[in-house]
């Protein structure tokens, strides 16, 4: 067991939502725009991040941004010790500052990553083959930042040093002039440290997520192969040298043009029966339907890696809806195999008869949930 109790205050829809005894799976139904991934959105708080949607935080309050909000959850470990009760929450006086509460004391966002490990997958997420490279760039972070929560640091320190160094070659470009080496020499040590950190963590979540797929049947979903491409060198060093090489078609450009901000996954479907799933289809020439069952096969793999460390959460949004019986069945029996709490969502209870039985099922309407 995971999270056995959740409460949601002032939230989207929710004024006063809570949902306790909680179970394996964990079933959402109503109609659209009922409050359903509402309910997912504000249990992926409960991870570093901006949550599922990557709102910003004054859109969650109820009154969007007139007052703030509160999340919190029971999260039971896996040692059966003393429970440990985690929060998230928006204040009206500070409604873009975020608070986080671990046992009522004060913590970073980062430090929910310690305690939770979150993954998802939503109807937005079925254009990710065919959204731009910086989407997926971030859909490997959320899955890296699952595995290792020091992961997000890296990343957040990162980006703040690219950010000086662009200004500096973008400033340097509107004046004419080359960018001061000393500068350039004091930021691109601090943007290579926590760029190789980055990118090695990148590498690593795709190998593992590679061996992870290896070992699910390719039937009925599919078994894409994932490659990384580096946007430039994963070791501290060479990418260090390969920065101050790089410095002048740099400046022309008035940015950084290698480095991990440039990684790209690139995701293939091999055709039924061949042994080379590298020399397969692209994933953004496939069908819908083909690409849907990638994206689930490669989300139960990660779940499955996620679920050998922390307790772990799966929030899988109306995933059941355009799935023939045949893939709800595995679907289902995977999700039953695997070690996460899973949460789901529905217009309707038929697509998860098999399910039923063993799931705490709630009803939400306007906002308004009811245990069934």
């Amino acid at each position: 067991m995971a999270l056995t109790q959740i409460s949601l205050a002032r939230f989207r829809n929710h004024s006063a939502t809570t949902l306790d005894d909680t179970r394996r799976f964990n079933l959402l139904i109503g109609e659209n725009g009922a409050g359903k991934t509402n309910v997912l959105e504000a249990i992926s708080l409960l991870a570093p991040g901006r949550g599922l949607r990557r709102a910003m935080l004054p859109d969650m309050a109820e009154q969007r941004g007139a007052g703030g909000f509160a999340v919190g959850a029971t999260l039971q470990t896996d040692d059966g010790g003393d429970p440990v009760r985690l929060g998230t929450q928006t204040e009206a006086a500070q409604p873009t500052r975020r608070l986080v509460r671990i046992n009522s004391a004060a913590a970073s966002a980062l430090a929910l990553g310690e305690w939770l490990s979150l993954s998802w997958l939503t109807p937005a997420m079925d254009r990710l083959f065919t959204d731009s490279a910086g989407a997926r760039r971030r859909f490997l972070d959320r899955m890296a930042l699952a595995l290792d929560p020091a992961h997000a640091g890296h990343a957040s320190r990162y980006e703040a040093a690219l950010r000086e160094r662009n200004r500096l070659l973008s400033d340097a470009q509107d004046r004419g002039q080359p960018a001061d080496p000393q500068w350039l020499s004091a930021v691109e040590p601090r943007l290579a440290e926590h760029g190789a950190m980055l990118a090695q963590g990148r590498a690593r979540l795709v190998g593992a997520l590679m061996e992870a797929l290896s070992a699910l049947p390719a039937e009925p979903f599919a078994r894409p192969a994932l490659t990384l491409v580096p946007g430039g060198p994963i070791i501290r060093e060479e990418l260090i040298a390969a920065l101050a090489t790089n410095r002048p078609q740099d400046q022309r450009a008035g940015r950084t043009l290698i480095g991990p901000h440039r990684d790209e996954l690139e995701v293939r479907m091999a055709a039924s029966g061949e042994a080379d799933h590298s020399a397969g289809m692209e994933a953004a020439r496939c069908s819908t339907g083909e690409q849907k069952a990638m994206l689930i096969a490669i989300t139960l793999a990660h779940a499955e890696l996620a679920a050998r460390g922390r307790p772990s959460l799966l929030l899988l949004d109306e995933v059941a809806a355009h799935l023939d019986p045949v893939r709800r069945t595995a679907l289902f029996a995977r999700l039953r195999e695997g070690g996460a709490q899973v949460w789901l969502t529905g217009t309707e209870s038929a697509p998860f008869a098999d399910i039923l039985e063993e799931a705490a099922v709630w009803r939400v309407g306007n906002g308004v949930v009811e245990r069934v």
